[in-house]
């Protein structure tokens, strides 16, 4: 007889050696009462992904050409597999960091039926770069206290634009969904980039509640080279105004600003940060700047164009230059 399974968390990976084996292990260790499976959707990994995979027996495996590959589609594609009522989803760099993590997960779930996703913490790497490292631990912090779990949704204080968008931010990279909805009212749009962002829009938009859970925590963060940044703020930001949210193109006077505040604010950052030793903190001192540089030529270069010219964001993408490269 098939044994009953209450959460399916699913991995999508491609070429996701790295940090795969260390997240299989945290997952098997985790402390729950409810019975769950791992479903890897893998995507032409050329690497040792799928021997990595072989390794944990348990883990059922379906594997799709790159070029099946699509961010939202993929994630749907996991929900109609999965043979659990709860989908999680992790990206193939995001690891569990502790053996509490999937209990504060899907706990939310209990709270009220009108809840649809949550999403858990991410903590940046210890090797992240400043710039990211600061980012993301203020776009978490922003959401509620880690000893609690905050619940958003849409009523007559979501009167501001900054408001609207953070009750309506999501990342999916460590997150949960009820399968009954991602199957039936809220389903992953077949989108290129931003599906994460979309999905949280339409659990507002359509009445729902989105949770965020802190002690379900993940170490997360693109471990990008200096010249792929641009390129990444490109496609966050292109991905945005293709989803229909207004990204107007900043002067380059307002540029000039928030690079002087953003390297300055981080460099002081950098100095008190007891993370860093000395000798990386006067390297991070000088490289650091760059990645603000590259930050924003990304996202001015993505607010000028075209939203059909395909060449330029090709040329721009990086995205779309990974995907070159299997060609």
């Amino acid at each position: 007889m098939t044994k009953r399974v209450d959460i399916t968390i699913t991995i999508l990976t491609y070429n996701g050696e790295k940090y795969l084996k260390q997240i299989l292990r945290q997952i098997y260790k985790q402390h729950i009462d409810k019975e769950f499976e791992v479903l890897i959707i893998d995507s032409g990994s050329t690497d040792k992904t799928l021997k990595i995979i072989r390794q944990f027996p348990q883990v059922r495996l379906h594997e799709i050409e790159n070029s099946e590959f699509g961010h939202g589609k993929t994630r749907q594609l996991a929900a109609e597999l999965a043979k659990g009522d709860i989908v999680v989803y992790l990206t193939h760099d995001a690891v569990p960091a502790n053996r509490f993590w999937l209990y504060e997960l899907v706990k939310p779930f209990e709270i009220n039926e009108k809840i649809v996703g949550v999403m858990g913490k991410q903590a940046p790497r210890p090797h992240c770069f400043p710039l990211l490292k600061y980012e993301i631990q203020k776009v978490f912090a922003g959401f509620g206290p880690d000893y609690g779990t905050t619940l958003f949704y849409k009523d007559m204080f979501v009167n501001k634009q900054a408001i609207y968008d953070a009750v309506c931010f999501y990342s999916d990279a460590n997150s949960a969904a009820r399968k009954s909805y991602l199957l039936g009212q809220v389903p992953y749009r077949d989108v290129s980039y931003a599906e994460d962002q979309i999905f949280g829009r339409d659990i507002i938009e359509k009445g729902f509640y989105k949770a965020y859970a802190p002690r379900g925590i993940v170490h997360h963060s693109n471990d990008l080279r200096l010249r792929e940044y641009k390129k990444r703020m490109f496609d966050e930001t292109f991905a945005l105004r293709q989803t229909g949210i207004l990204k107007k193109t900043p002067s380059k006077k307002s540029v000039m600003l928030m690079l002087a505040r953003g390297i300055v604010g981080d460099s002081i950052r950098i100095v008190r940060d007891p993370g860093y030793s000395k000798k990386r903190k006067v390297y991070w001192l000088i490289l650091n700047p760059l990645y603000h540089i590259e930050k924003w030529r990304g996202v001015y270069k993505a607010t000028r164009v075209g939203l059909r010219d395909n060449s330029t964001i090709q040329r721009h993408s990086l995205e779309a230059n990974r995907k070159n490269t299997l060609q």
